[in-house]
């Protein structure tokens, strides 16, 4: 499956980029058992902040809501899962709903997430 990861990026930093960067950590930290799971992670500011970075821009510019919150919607698109970590956060929140608008697993732990089987990875 690829796996959207979601959970606070901006959230409560008052745009500070430590902060930020913490938050980024936080979620790049459970991209490896999902990926030793079987399975693809993914992060909707992998493809956002170079996004924005090629606009001239940065997380906290105007530009931002633009980018960030319809990138994570248009990746969502091809992803097969939801794995939403814990905190306040409108944009992880808005993956959820729209996971499970389009109808797909929302997990809330990474023990959650199904490992592949080894017939599904051959």
């Amino acid at each position: 499956m690829l796996i959207l990861i979601a959970g606070p990026y901006r959230s409560g930093t008052g745009g500070d980029p430590q902060a930020m960067a913490a938050n980024l950590a936080r979620l790049e930290a459970a991209a490896w058992p999902v990926f030793a799971a079987g399975h693809l992670p993914v992060i909707g500011e992998w493809v956002a902040l170079p996004v924005l970075r090629s606009a001239g821009a940065g997380p906290t510019d105007a530009l931002a809501d633009q980018v960030l919150y319809p990138a994570a919607e248009r990746l969502l698109a091809h992803c097969d899962a939801v794995l939403r970590l814990p905190g306040e956060s409108t944009g992880a929140d808005q993956d959820v709903a729209t996971a499970r608008r389009r109808g797909l697993p929302v997990y809330l732990d990474l023990t959650e997430i199904p490992p592949r089987t080894p017939q599904e990875t051959a």
